[in-house]
């Protein structure tokens, strides 16, 4: 077996360890956990107040909406902050690379704010 193959397989012994040990102790909390059903367990329940009606409801889809322009901005953000920290080092391309960056951006804000999705109700 060659040496590239044999590193593969350390990686495969590991995988295996983990699904193993993983296995094992999932196993043994099932054995030794207390296992008391009743019908109280099994119903909803949010902050005190008790469950009305059926359990499932329809999301709008406005909150993944906002979920993905909040994730969108975020990773802004996260691009924006390491570039901020070296900006000298990036010199005039960085900084003209990252004002297409934010351009970009604020037209997909703009876009979204014509389209009405960044109003709440």
């Amino acid at each position: 077996m060659s040496h590239f193959l044999r590193d593969y397989l350390n990686v495969v012994w590991f995988g295996i360890a983990a699904l193993a040990i993983g296995g094992l102790l999932l196993g043994l909390a099932a054995a030794i956990r207390p296992s008391k059903p009743n019908y109280d367990k099994g119903i909803a329940y949010e902050s005190g107040v008790d469950p009305v009606g059926m359990g499932w409801s329809q999301s709008q889809i406005r909150y993944y909406v906002f979920a993905l322009l909040f994730v969108i901005f975020d990773v802004e953000a996260v691009f924006l902050f390491p570039w901020a920290a070296s900006s000298e080092r990036y010199g005039t391309f960085g900084l003209i690379a990252m004002l297409v960056f934010i351009v970009l951006l604020l037209d997909g804000l703009v876009y979204a704010w014509k389209r009405g999705l960044l109003r709440w109700v």
